[in-house]
């Protein structure tokens, strides 16, 4: 434990190392604001190739396993939802109903902003680029990828979609990245900044 983290009170107690974090949501937060009004905040740090981060990535991602997804409506507000991506490297699938009301949105603003959470304080933000995947050989090899990956990440698509992966309701959305973080509220108060790729794109 850091004298930083000591100061800022972001930690009660360690018992074997693992840290009990404050009774409750209230309490936190106003810790961490205290902490982060005394404090000058710490830049990003970029990375030049997603495979710096990609073991942390996957790691939380798959412990993780479910995300805030916000996508934009027709009249510009901000609507979350959660979803259930599963990564093949810098690369999401989303199993997701074809016709929705996500769908209208990205045919407005293809844009997503995932942002992934837990209780041990780390964090993952995606910002992508949100398309359907129509091909049926694809559709077929993502069910399957889902099917054949343990749970929880895993799970079989044919429990919502009961025709398989040529069921017209099933939809597959391909996300393509543009920025990822990866951070925590621990290495914040250590002064380590939070480390980000870009695409470039």
């Amino acid at each position: 434990m850091t004298r930083d983290m000591r100061n800022a009170g972001l930690v009660a107690v360690y018992s074997d190392a693992r840290p009990t974090y404050p009774v409750t949501a209230r309490h936190a937060a106003q810790r961490v604001l205290r902490y982060r009004h005394n404090r000058t905040e710490a830049p990003e740090m970029d990375v030049h190739s997603f495979s710096e981060i990609e073991p942390e990535f996957e790691a939380r991602t798959r412990c993780i396993v479910w995300c805030t997804a916000a996508t934009v409506d027709r009249r510009g507000r901000p609507r979350t939802r959660i979803l259930h991506p599963i990564w093949e490297n810098a690369t999401g699938w989303v199993a997701t109903g074809r016709h929705s009301l996500k769908e209208r949105h990205l045919a407005g603003n293809p844009y997503v902003s995932l942002s992934y959470w837990d209780a041990q304080q780390q964090q993952v933000y995606a910002d992508c680029k949100a398309q359907w995947e129509d091909s049926a050989e694809e559709k077929r090899r993502i069910w399957e990828l889902y099917k054949s990956t343990p749970p929880p990440l895993g799970y079989d698509p044919g429990i919502i979609w009961k025709g398989g992966p040529d069921d017209a309701g099933f939809g597959l959305l391909k996300l393509t990245p543009w920025r990822i973080e990866v951070s925590s509220l621990y290495d914040m108060a250590a002064g380590k900044p939070p480390l980000v790729w870009r695409s470039g794109d």
